[in-house]
């Protein structure tokens, strides 16, 4: 394994993740365990293990019958990585910079809600965890704990805000300035959520943590909406059900916004922000790439919401392909959806994509053990991708390009895998 003393170790840009494999091999020398096993389809049974039932089927149910979210993971299979060998990747150098952020890795915590579903300290962990790691963390308006409350427990880390979309101009305001002024200086639109798909588990058992008064602390830690609580004679603290329908009501409001509304909005965060970036999230069409390049956007996310928004809809590696050909380098492009393991963050890179953004793998191991849980899932991510760059022979992200795959058409037939990861 990763020899401890090699001396190439000290003279490294990133750290030697691929000890974290040692570490777990040696562990029952000392009476210890490994915390649980990361190969995804084990860790999903294990936080299903783990969770309430309203807590797994929110982190597991996906929009319709979950064809998205399959086309997602079988996109990943027609593409097949050509390792390289006797390449000297003793020096390898796993680090990206974003968004001015020099990090660990091209892999960053995609923003994720209600986590107090499945920890009692909500993304307070999480936020933690990402500081430790060097690694961007996103935090969801939909997020279970007040903006400035998460910024303490990620420290002095990387940290990206990212928005859905009030129909309340103050509102709005109030969300990103108070994200500004705790570190968040990234703004990351979310456009394919205005409501929820129709995802069964959940409407069949009235799963919605917000109408039970849980999770919308972001919210009702806001000044704006404190009065707009005051104005409709709502009390949150006697009325914590209704408190937080107003919230993600104000929220997933089922209200569509258009690109006409997107100038005020990136000149809204410019001067909140001082001119820092801002991205939309959730682009799958070449069109939409096209049209957020023309007004200015900093960069994409290329995601389906990882399947749980439009049943049936494309898969997101196959719209990252489409992006890339028509766009390049116009915008910076960053991917979600689908992934689960290292080779799926060098395919992605591979496909044109700059950075990569993780969500149910984190969840999972937040469901699963806090954040020891985070911690373990994360590092393990960062141990695979370090040995892969080392086995696979690349040297730098850079060199992670379309050459190193072997790709077969659109139309390949495969076949569907056991788990619904």
């Amino acid at each position: 394994m990763s020899d401890p003393n090699n001396p190439n170790i000290d003279k490294r840009s990133t750290p030697q993740y691929a000890l974290y494999q040692r570490e777990n091999f040696w562990k029952p020398n000392t009476g210890e365990v490994p915390l649980f096993n990361t190969e995804p389809g084990k860790l999903e049974e294990l936080a299903k293990q783990k969770l309430t039932e309203a807590g797994w089927y929110y982190a597991s149910s996906n929009a319709g019958q979950s064809y998205t979210h399959l086309a997602n993971r079988q996109a990943f299979f027609r593409h097949r990585i050509i390792p390289r060998q006797l390449v000297d990747t003793n020096l390898r150098d796993t680090t990206t910079t974003i968004f001015g952020h020099k990090v660990t890795a091209p892999i960053g915590f995609a923003p994720i809600g209600i986590n107090k579903i499945y920890n009692i300290d909500g993304e307070l962990p999480v936020a933690k965890v990402a500081n430790e790691l060097n690694l961007p963390y996103t935090l969801s308006t939909a997020g279970s704990n007040p903006i400035e409350k998460v910024a303490e427990a990620n420290g002095q880390g990387p940290r990206f805000y990212q928005l859905y979309m009030p129909h309340d101009d103050e509102l709005t305001i109030s969300l990103l300035t108070r994200a500004f002024n705790s570190g968040f200086d990234v703004c990351m639109l979310t456009t394919d959520t205005w409501q929820l798909a129709w995802r069964h588990d959940d409407v069949s058992t009235g799963n919605y943590a917000f109408y039970r008064g849980v999770g919308a602390d972001l919210g009702l830690s806001d000044p704006i909406f404190q009065r707009r609580l005051a104005e409709a004679g709502i009390d949150p603290v006697k009325q914590p059900n209704e408190a937080g329908a107003m919230w993600i009501d104000n929220v997933w409001h089922g209200r569509a916004w258009s690109w006409e509304k997107m100038p005020w909005l990136i000149k809204t965060w410019k001067k909140i922000s001082g001119g820092r970036s801002f991205c939309l999230k959730g682009i799958q069409s070449v069109e939409d790439v096209k049209r957020a390049v023309e007004i200015g956007c900093d960069g994409i996310v290329v995601s389906n919401h990882a399947g749980r928004q439009v049943d049936g809809a494309i898969a997101g590696l196959d719209a990252l392909e489409n992006i890339v050909a028509a766009v390049g380098d116009k915008t910076y492009i960053m991917y979600d959806s689908g992934i689960r393991g290292a080779a799926d963050v060098a395919k992605a890179l591979a496909l044109g994509a700059k950075f990569v953004w993780v969500g149910r793998l984190w969840v999972w191991g937040l469901s699963i053990m806090g954040e020891a849980g985070v911690r373990h899932v994360m590092k393990s991510l960062l141990a695979d991708f370090d040995i892969f760059m080392n086995v696979a022979g690349f040297q730098n992200i850079e060199q992670i390009d379309k050459t190193a795959l072997e790709s077969y058409p659109k139309s390949y037939a495969m076949i569907a895998e056991k788990s619904k990861l």
